[in-house]
């Protein structure tokens, strides 16, 4: 049997050949962003050691020598991933930070992260493993540590306004922020609750305290989903 090969319509005489598709060559810039997506999709799929370089060449249809062309090779490829995705995350944090009471302030902070796990659930499986190599970002400890201290301000400004002393605020700030990571990578797999109903718990105990607790927390903000 002679495989069937793509030719134009008009051609019907034994003379005419078969004419092939060509493939749109792809820019450098264009090649450069392909391999990241691939490598994000692979590195959250199997981790850093679990991914080869003839792995990610052989996804995207190319040979190795285009990998290290563009990324120097794996690890180069993993830096650039982790950094895009920590300056994400931060940026969806701190974007967020825009109310004025400051427990609807808690909420917006909550979303935010749960956001993120929703949206770009490949970047946030990447940046909670143990990174095997340095990155210019730092880890994910200490991003949590960078949301900590945009948190921090807002604080001490409401410590001074009621009276508490301002000196604790980054304490608070860091056990804040660092509950609302460690449940977001909770439910990260179980994906229930749902982020309202997620971001209303964690608020309910940083804002009531657990003597305090609401039976049914409710949302204050504009954010109802």
């Amino acid at each position: 049997m002679i495989d069937a090969v793509a030719t134009d319509s008009s051609s019907n005489t034994s003379n005419d050949k078969p004419r092939r598709t060509r493939r749109t060559r792809m820019t450098g810039a264009e090649r450069r962003q392909q391999l990241l997506e691939i490598g994000r999709t692979l590195f959250a799929a199997k981790g850093f050691e679990g991914t080869s370089v003839e792995e990610i060449a052989a996804k995207a249809g190319v040979s190795k020598p285009v990998v290290y062309e563009h990324f120097g090779g794996k690890e180069g490829l993993y830096a650039v991933v982790v950094d895009r995705e920590m300056r994400r995350l931060l940026d969806m944090v701190t974007s967020s930070l825009t109310a004025g009471h400051p427990r609807e302030l808690c909420e917006q902070a909550a979303f935010a992260l749960l956001d993120y796990i929703e949206e770009y659930t490949d970047g946030f499986r990447i940046l909670v493993r143990d990174s095997p190599i340095p990155q210019s970002t730092g880890s994910f400890a200490s991003l949590i540590s960078d949301i900590a201290t945009q948190v921090e301000d807002i604080l001490g400004r409401e410590f001074k306004s009621r009276g508490f002393d301002p000196k604790l605020a980054p304490l608070y700030a860091q056990a804040l922020v660092g509950m609302v990571a460690l449940t977001g990578q909770w439910w990260l797999d179980v994906r229930k609750p749902k982020k309202a109903e997620v971001a209303a718990h964690l608020v309910n105990l940083a804002w009531h305290g657990l003597d305090g607790l609401e039976p049914k927390p409710r949302l204050i903000g504009h954010r109802k989903s």
